[in-house]
C-alpha cells in the first residue's frame, strides 16, 4: 500500500553509499526529502540527482535534509555520489524493500522502478507525495514544500 499524505513515515534502516548504518528514526526530528529513482548514472537520474545537488544548500538554510534511494549497490552509489559530487545520502535498495516500504509504483508495465519524491515534516508524517517522471520538476516541488512548512 503506497504511503499517503498524513501517514507516518514508516520505520526503516538501511546502508548508505558509505556503507554506513542508516536509520530513519535518528533523522525525524528536521524536514526530509526522500527521493526515489530508477538507477544511476543514467540521463534522467543523473539530472535529477545534480539538481538537488545544485540546490542543497537551499534545503539545507531550512533545515531539511535530502536522501536519494535506488536499487543500485553500495559501490554504484558510492562513485556515483564521488563522480557527481553529491553531499547528500543515498540509500541502497537492492531488494526493494524500501520501494515495497514507501508504495513506490513501477513504470512501463513493472520494467522501470518509479521516480517518487516524498516530503516529511519534523514529526515524521508525510505532507507531499510528487510522482513524475520528469526528473527536474521534482526539485522544484520539493523546495517549495518544504519553504512552505
Amino acid at each position: 500500500m503506497a504511503l499517503k499524505i498524513g501517514d507516518l513515515v514508516p520505520d526503516f534502516k538501511a546502508k548508505t553509499q558509505s556503507g554506513e548504518k542508516f536509520e530513519i528514526s535518528n533523522h525525524i526530528g528536521k524536514p526530509l526529502v526522500i527521493y526515489f529513482y530508477p538507477k544511476d548514472n543514467t540521463p534522467g537520474c543523473t539530472t535529477q540527482a545534480c539538481s538537488f545537488r545544485d540546490q542543497y544548500q537551499d534545503f539545507q538554510d531550512l533545515g531539511a535534509e535530502v536522501i536519494g534511494v535506488s536499487g543500485d549497490t553500495i559501490e554504484s552509489h558510492d562513485k556515483f555520489a564521488n563522480k557527481h559530487n553529491l553531499p547528500f545520502i543515498l540509500l541502497s535498495d537492492e531488494k526493494r524493500k524500501l520501494r515495497s516500504l514507501f508504495g513506490v509504483p513501477t513504470h512501463f508495465f513493472g520494467l522501470i522502478p518509479g521516480r517518487v519524491t516524498y516530503i516529511i515534516d519534523k514529526e515524521g508524517k508525510v505532507v507531499s507525495v510528487y510522482n513524475s517522471i520528469k526528473a527536474n520538476a521534482h526539485i522544484e516541488h520539493a523546495l517549495e514544500i518544504v519553504k512552505e512548512m
